[in-house]
């Protein structure tokens, strides 16, 4: 039997069975802002709380938030810890074989595909490295493919990860990485300028700041990140 993946539609017309019991158990990551996140009394916040607690009360359910991180989001809900997800997430369809999705509850942010001029052909087909923090949960709730790998638990290590993979396989290998990662261990930048793979593109997202922990400066500004690279 399929776990249930709680959104607007299950909340309402599984009503009847969610108040055979007392308390309805709703997971979410807390680390996904404007969506969810701890405020400043720790506690859940964000878009997904106010609805969250607004189809409880019209479905007339005691519901509780519960927090755990993005990566075992899933097998917590498989084994009982919550009793429903609400969290932005994609459908693929290995999460379908373990999970049952309802309609979006809010559409995708619009996305579009961009190269450089001579970089029309891109293998689209390659493989990604996402480093640890937003920069993976965005792309995992975009689009998620096998030839993905979600950095957690790992912050700056996405560059030494690519060049291992990228020196070792003929496809295009792709790292999205941040700027607070790649800041953790620069010296990984010069050995991959060194070793220089072909087939290896490091993207830096760079905005200055530690998003996924609040937004806190980091010290990029005053860093050289492609000048490093090459020397």
């Amino acid at each position: 039997m399929k776990t249930i993946l709680l959104g607007t539609a299950i909340v309402v017309a599984g009503a009847g069975a969610a108040l055979a019991q007392d308390v309805v158990r709703l997971g979410t990551e807390g680390a996904y802002p404007p969506y969810n996140f701890i405020d400043d009394a720790g506690e859940v916040a964000g878009f997904e709380r106010v609805l969250g607690d607004e189809l409880c009360a019209r479905a007339e359910l005691t519901c509780t938030w519960v927090t755990n991180d993005w990566d075992s989001m899933i097998p917590n809900l498989v084994s009982g810890n919550y009793d429903a997800i609400m969290a932005g997430m994609s459908i693929t369809p290995e999460r379908d074989e373990v999970i049952d999705f309802t309609q979006n509850y809010t559409q995708p942010d619009p996305s579009a595909y961009l190269v450089m001029a001579g970089n029309e052909e891109i293998d689209l087909e390659a493989a990604v490295i996402a480093a640890t923090g937003k920069c993976g949960r965005e792309l995992s709730t975009l689009v998620d493919r096998p030839q993905h790998l979600y950095q957690v638990g790992s912050m700056g290590c996405g560059g030494a990860m690519g060049l291992g993979v990228a020196l070792n396989v003929k496809r295009p290998v792709v790292v999205l990485d941040g700027d607070g990662a790649v800041l953790m261990k620069m010296g990984t930048l010069a050995t991959i300028g060194e070793r220089a793979p072909t087939n290896l593109i490091h993207v830096v997202l760079d905005n200055g700041v530690y998003d996924s922990t609040g937004g806190q400066a980091t010290v990029a500004p005053n860093v050289d990140f492609t000048a490093t690279a090459l020397a």
